[in-house]
């Protein structure tokens, strides 16, 4: 049968814009105490709801739908936990609530002042441990469960913490605690706290002890072994992320694991999971991450072995793994051709699926099998990627496709043989997608990070380009039909791109990207406020080297047309950024076309600012790149 002929970038695709509306992000799992019951969080347009199943029962929604839960430091994350019967929750006003898992309704417990995020019970669920900001002050805070008594604070005098975590006595807490100028990724240190109990009846904080972590370490995701011998935590002591435990008693630290693979993840959000303990103390299952595909593995405590559990060949993507009391292990599930899914896995391939964040209506064979690639970078460097050809195999066409290059954010984040809807939206009608993960990203080891430390605006810039020659070079890119995109950071790379690499793309699309890196010092929250000291350099030493990566300063070099879009409430990266580069390139005759999205922040959630951000980027890339 002869096939229908047909230009790339037009092909028929089985996601329409409308469809890229209908996406719902799973952000958590957890077991209650009694190994039966699961609890999930699900955010759709911009609203969180807790979701729970017992049993074989069908799952429903936990709380009102006058309530969000959301966690509100950092990026969010951190949103519940649960524990006998019980859910505390981040909802309305950044408060803490608390929830039956059998009836009746939330009931705040704390006041409605700041952010609350990371909540922990205490193992004789009287108190909640929980990380708290105000006025850009953080802390680790308490309040009893009830919540009949004012909070008050813990732990004080570091500038950020996270996960806060009671031994199974209730006698000790651990923590991760930093400070400014560095991220959670760079240095953190983790503490050991003695708890006493005050006369207002909570509990109070002794001199606390630092055991892990230091100025070029950094600290991830402690926890308790449940008969209270060991404090687990993965450090990047040794240039990659690793297990290790803390014997209390002997005061002694054992490396568990080893090699050229990752099991933290870059802390962006509060309560990332990636291992997690069985009830009798024996075995560590964890999740372990290797060239953009996750694995699962258990390593027995006793034995010093480990093993790798199949719990379905399918998956490429696991995360926010969770334990249960009775050994059945929950998480988050994907891959490049299956959206993401609350699933549990029980043993001998018993796998149960809990949640579908997409219908999956799509066959998959009409989706792009993603590839992790490397290549060799401008300066005889190996930099790596994740590469989606253009799918759809009902058509055909002559020469190399065009190549979207889609630089993620951060910088320091990664991508992963994970679903990425983007991907398949410009893969299905014909285009090639490359996600480099420049230098700067995370999970190819601590030295491959820190590698864009004073090279923000370089490296990435030049990776993304030598990226995109080398699928060039293998005949799977058009060279005159390159686009450039990216958010936030990856905005910024995009633009710098442009600037640097004059008609090198054809052309840009930027959301939200970072024009100006003395406004971004300037106007951006709390969280980053200092991350430009590492990625460009303390000001004022390094004011020249801020306005050489300002693409604002330098709109006057860009020649290639520019979709730009913002939202009008962004606090992360604000408006101003864009209209100045706007007005630039106005003065400077640059074809663009800038659409604000009010009422949007850090990301677009309303379904007809999504669907109009898609169309509008079909409609540009028509005019820019098929019929060019």
């Amino acid at each position: 049968m002869t096939k229908t002929r047909r230009q790339f970038g037009t092909w028929s695709s089985p996601l329409s814009p409308t469809m890229m509306t209908t996406t719902m992000r799973l952000n958590d799992v957890a077991w209650d105490s009694d190994g039966e019951t699961l609890i999930w969080c699900e955010n759709k347009d911009g609203h969180g709801v807790l979701m729970i199943q017992k049993g074989i029962d069908a799952p429903h929604e936990l709380i009102p739908a006058d309530q969000s839960v959301r966690g509100r430091l950092f990026y969010g994350g951190g949103e519940f936990c649960v524990q006998s019967g019980m859910v505390i929750f981040a909802g309305n006003h950044g408060r803490l609530y608390r929830q039956s898992l059998e009836s009746g309704t939330p009931r705040p417990i704390t006041p409605a002042f700041g952010s609350a995020a990371s909540p922990t019970l205490s193992p004789d669920n009287r108190y909640v441990l929980y990380v708290h900001t105000y006025e850009d002050r953080d802390c680790l805070s308490v309040v009893d469960s009830a919540g009949n008594a004012y909070p008050q604070k813990l732990v004080t005098g570091a500038d950020f913490y996270m996960h806060p975590v009671w031994h199974p006595t209730g006698e000790l807490i651990a923590y991760i605690a930093w400070n400014h100028p560095n991220m959670a990724w760079d240095s953190t240190t983790l503490h050991l706290v003695k708890i006493g109990m005050g006369e207002n009846g909570l509990p109070y904080g002794k001199e606390p002890n630092v055991i892990a972590g230091d100025n070029t370490t950094a600290i991830f995701a402690p926890q308790f072994s449940p008969d209270g011998r060991y404090l687990s935590y993965i450090s990047d002591a040794s240039g990659w992320g690793h297990l290790y435990v803390y014997d209390i008693e002997a005061q002694t630290h054992t490396q568990l694991t080893d090699g050229d693979y990752e099991h933290a993840r870059p802390a962006w959000i509060q309560g990332l999971k990636t291992y997690g303990w069985s009830a009798d103390s024996q075995t560590i299952f964890l999740l372990r991450a290797k060239e953009g595909v996750t694995g699962l593995y258990a390593y027995d405590v006793a034995y010093g072995t480990e093993k790798h559990i199949d719990a379905s060949g399918h998956y490429t993507h696991l995360e926010q793994l969770a334990v249960s009391s009775n050994g059945t292990l929950a998480m988050i599930a994907s891959s490049s051709k299956i959206s993401p899914r609350v699933m549990s896995y029980s043993g001998q391939g018993f796998e149960r699926v809990h949640r579908r964040a997409g219908a999956e209506s799509i066959y998959t064979d009409d989706l792009a099998k993603a590839q992790a690639i490397s290549w060799i970078g401008h300066d005889g460097e190996k930099v790596h990627g994740v590469y989606y050809p253009p799918t759809h195999q009902q058509f055909t066409d002559e020469g190399a496709p065009p190549l979207m290059v889609i630089v993620h954010g951060g910088p320091t984040t990664q991508k992963t043989l994970n679903y990425e809807d983007e991907a398949q939206f410009f893969a299905t009608r014909g285009y090639a997608v490359l996600y480099p993960n420049h230098r700067g990203s995370t999970g190819f080891g601590r030295a491959y990070t820190q590698a864009l430390r004073g090279m923000w605006g370089i490296y990435d810039v030049e990776d993304s380009a030598s990226g995109a020659m080398a699928l060039v070079d293998r005949g799977l890119a058009d060279p005159n039909r390159l686009v450039i995109m990216g958010g936030s950071a990856g905005g910024f790379t995009a633009l710098q791109s442009l600037v640097t690499k004059p008609n090198f793309y054809r052309a840009g699309i930027v959301r939200y990207g970072v024009a100006n890196q003395f406004m971004l010092v300037m106007d951006t929250h709390k969280f980053e406020a200092r991350y430009s000291d590492s990625l460009l350099g303390a000001l004022p030493d390094a004011s020249a080297i801020y306005r050489e990566r300002s693409p604002l300063f330098h709109a006057h070099h860009i020649k290639d047309a520019l979709l730009l879009f913002q939202g009008s409430d962004d606090t992360v990266v604000p408006q101003n950024q864009s209209d100045t580069l706007v007005e630039a390139l106005r003065m400077n005759g640059v074809q663009h076309e800038y659409v604000v999205y009010e009422g949007e922040g850090h990301g677009f959630r309303k379904p007809e600012h999504v669907k109009d951000y898609y169309e509008r980027i079909l409609r540009f890339l028509a005019q820019m790149v098929v019929y060019m």
